[in-house]
Formats: structure tokens, sequence, C-alpha cells
């Protein structure tokens, strides 16, 4: 059987501050993030499958994604749980999405907890492949199955 590659493209906004960090991304700053996720598999030969042809439908990846990882992080600060030391009761009660994340939210640390999320969600002869997570236009960073 031939393995096929789908890949989809989601997008999303969030801020984060770095903890202890030694420049500028010390301060609450935001992105316009665009993660790319793509998946192994072969396509289904099934003549009675609804999805014949398909490796995964895109709908289903991107509800997956959405649901997953999208849903929760657009529009949210993201903080390292080091930081809620310095997040007052009032602040929190004003904005409805402050995550703190038991690690630096870096793109590196984000890029890795949302393979996490992902690989057990995904059915047994669907691969995840690769993730890339853009953080401006020009920068971005690469999980990818191969390297691991």
């Amino acid at each position: 059987m031939v393995k096929i590659r789908v890949t989809k493209r989601f997008f999303f906004e969030s801020a984060h501050a770095l903890y202890g960090y030694d420049g500028k991304c010390k301060n609450i700053h935001g992105h316009s993030y665009t993660l790319e996720v793509t998946v192994l598999g072969e396509p289904i030969e099934d003549e009675n499958h609804p999805k014949l042809g398909m490796v995964m439908d895109f709908g289903d990846l991107s509800k997956l994604v959405k649901e997953t990882i999208v849903d929760h992080f657009d529009h949210a600060l993201l903080l390292n749980e080091k930081q809620n030391q310095f997040v007052s009761e009032d602040f929190k009660q004003q904005f409805e999405r402050i995550i703190l994340l038991p690690f630096q939210p870096t793109s590196e640390k984000l890029l890795e907890y949302f393979v996490s999320l992902l690989r057990p969600k995904l059915a047994d002869n669907i691969t995840l492949l690769s993730l890339r997570l853009y953080e401006t236009a020009t920068s971005y960073v690469e999980w990818n199955l191969l390297d691991n």
C-alpha cells in the first residue's frame, strides 16, 4: 500500500511571557501562530467505507485539532506556572483565558505539548508525522516523528 501524508493548517492568536528570560520576551507579547499538522497513513480501500480513498478526512483532522488545541489556546495568555505568584486574583477575574503551564511557553515546548495532546487521539492506522508551529511569518519550530 502507498503511504500518503495529509496536512492541515490552523491559525490562532496567543500572548505569552517567558519567565526569567533575559530579553524582550520576558514581557507579555502576542503572536499570530500558524500550526501545520501532518499525519501519515494509507488511503481507505474498502468500497463500502464512507471515507473511501481518504487517509483521514480533512474535516475530521480539523475538528480534532480545533477541539484539542485551537479552541483552548486561541486568544489566551500563556504563562509558566512559576509566574502564578505574580498574577493577582483581580487579573485572573478580568481575563477569561490565562493558561498556566508546567513549562516555559516557548514555541518549542508548546509544540512538544501539542504532540502529546494529539497522538493519543488519532486512530491506530494514522500516524502523527510532523507538526510545524510558526511564531512569526519567518520563524517556526518543527517536530518530526523521524527525529524522535
